[in-house]
């Protein structure tokens, strides 16, 4: 073969990226999507959740008093269904990551299918924490509490349902009720409180109808079910809620509420954990407690899902590793970790030949 040829790849920005952020975390999702970007060469146009404008627009002023030109970081504000379809749907915009819900998302993908732009989805997830009988009951009191009641709920990782081998079913149960009953309602800012408030009414408007979901399916309903009565009931406060006697497929243990609710589900087996737990239409993040290496392998192996804790509640991402899920949740892509960069930049391949002569095809190794 010729030593006169060279070739290589190389990796080259895309144009403009539009950020689509929600409200749950109004720094940290759009820094995620905003810094990677930047640092593949592109342009973005980030367009926070309606509900938190200020954050972004404040990291925005900063970026440009840093010495980022106009030019290449730029802040809309706006409703979803305007401002977000607007750049959606603009033909300068060449990639478009959107994090919210599996709906939105739907018709965004749509959109963007049509109009072939580069697209990352990170959407829904119903969470799992599986508690198997050999598990330390005290570490894995602790995580669901933080899973299932941390940021009241409001996040794509919350521990939305609680599966529970039968023979630690009923002891862990108990605990955790009284454990749910104790946590403390109050501003997110005090260090006392364990339970803020919900981001608005329509929020909480969902959780009271979806309480109301789970005790006509004849879930049983142990603690919460009710928002907070006194100095509280002025805020969009509601109380952690667990119900128990929950049926795999029911709305309740089915659908994402993004609230202090807790569905638990009684098994028999790991089998049968594994079988619920993959048995909705997402596939964010999952989580099991068990003291069998066995048992953590076949999990990390056998869960449906983008991420898979073992000892350790369902919420969280890691700067460094890749974060985002299967089925509903995503459409293969990740924020974070290195494959990041792959989503924000192209392949180009390049071939340099200064032999003067005619190669036929790159098989072609024969002297003309």
């Amino acid at each position: 073969m010729s030593t006169e040829v060279d070739s290589y790849s190389l990796r080259q920005p895309l144009g403009v990226v539009a950020g689509i952020t929600p409200f749950n975390f109004p720094l940290a999702i759009p820094t995620w999507k905003m810094f990677p970007a930047l640092l593949c060469g592109n342009s973005v146009v980030i367009k926070p959740s309606e509900d938190v404008p200020h954050t972004v627009h404040q990291l925005v002023e900063i970026l440009l008093e840093a010495g980022l030109p106009p030019e290449v970081v730029q802040l809309v504000h706006g409703r979803g269904e305007t401002a977000g379809k607007a750049l959606v749907e603009h033909p300068d915009v060449a990639v478009v990551s959107f994090t919210g819900s599996t709906a939105t998302g739907s018709v965004i993908g749509e959109t963007c299918g049509r109009m072939h732009k580069r697209l990352s989805l990170e959407m829904g997830g119903k969470n799992a924490i599986i508690v198997m009988d050999d598990a330390d009951l005290d570490l894995a009191l602790e995580g669901v509490l933080w899973g299932a009641f941390g940021t009241t709920g409001q996040r794509c990782t919350a521990t939305s349902r609680l599966i529970l081998h039968r023979k630690v079913h009923d002891r862990f149960v108990r605990r955790l009720v009284d454990a749910a009953e104790r946590l403390r309602l109050g501003d997110g800012r005090e260090p006392r409180t364990d339970v803020g408030p919900l981001i608005h009414e329509t929020a909480r408007e969902k959780v009271e109808s979806y309480v109301a979901i789970g005790q006509d399916e004849g879930a049983e309903l142990v603690t919460g079910g009710k928002a907070p009565r006194g100095a509280l009931s002025d805020g969009w406060f509601y109380r952690p809620t667990v119900f128990t006697e929950v049926k795999a497929g029911s709305r309740l243990e089915q659908e994402e509420i993004f609230g202090p609710v807790l569905s638990v589900i009684r098994v028999r087996s790991f089998d049968e954990a594994v079988r619920v737990n993959n048995d909705v239409r997402y596939g964010l993040s999952s989580s099991v407690y068990t003291a069998d290496v066995d048992l953590a392998f076949r999990a990390m192996q056998d869960l449906d899902n983008g991420i898979t804790y073992i000892n350790a509640p369902t919420i969280g991402a890691e700067a460094h590793l890749p974060f985002g899920g299967v089925k509903a949740t995503g459409n293969g892509h990740r924020e974070g970790g290195w494959e990041v960069y792959d989503f924000y930049s192209e392949t180009k391949v390049c071939y340099v030949d200064y032999s003067g002569r005619l190669q036929r095809a790159q098989i072609d190794n024969y002297d003309v």
